[in-house]
């Protein structure tokens, strides 16, 4: 498994943006896939964003298509959530994640096994 860490959090008003990072350590970031997932109070976790090991190929949730951008460092072992134009809908705790096999991209949220602790989002209207 890998170890990730998320920072970037906070609370913000509607229309504003964000920037998430998660950083990783533990095995050979640039051969796996990374995603975000969110999880708002008595909801399920849910997919938002994924990016593939080279950085070539993103998949977003159609939720957020066209205001997040995620995008990942290799060299720093990063991955990064560019949120703009937040909305209190996307209010949730927000969750790095790594895909469970080299290679693979997928996004359904038992394709990845180690995930960082979360951080809050908090959007006020």
């Amino acid at each position: 498994q890998v170890q990730l860490v998320e920072s970037g959090g906070g609370l913000v008003q509607a229309g504003a943006s964000l920037r998430l990072s998660c950083a990783a350590s533990g095995r050979t970031f640039s051969t796996y896939t990374m995603g975000w997932f969110r999880q708002a109070p008595g909801k399920e976790r849910e997919f938002v964003a994924v990016i593939s090991w080279s950085g070539g190929m993103t998949y977003y949730a159609d939720s957020v298509k066209g205001r997040f951008t995620i995008s990942r460092d290799n060299a720093k072992n990063t991955v990064d959530l560019q949120m703009n134009s937040l909305t209190p809908e996307d209010t949730a705790v927000y969750y790095c994640a790594a895909h469970r096999a080299r290679y693979r991209m997928t996004w359904g949220k038992t394709d990845f096994d180690s995930w960082g602790q979360g951080t809050q989002v908090t959007i006020s209207s």
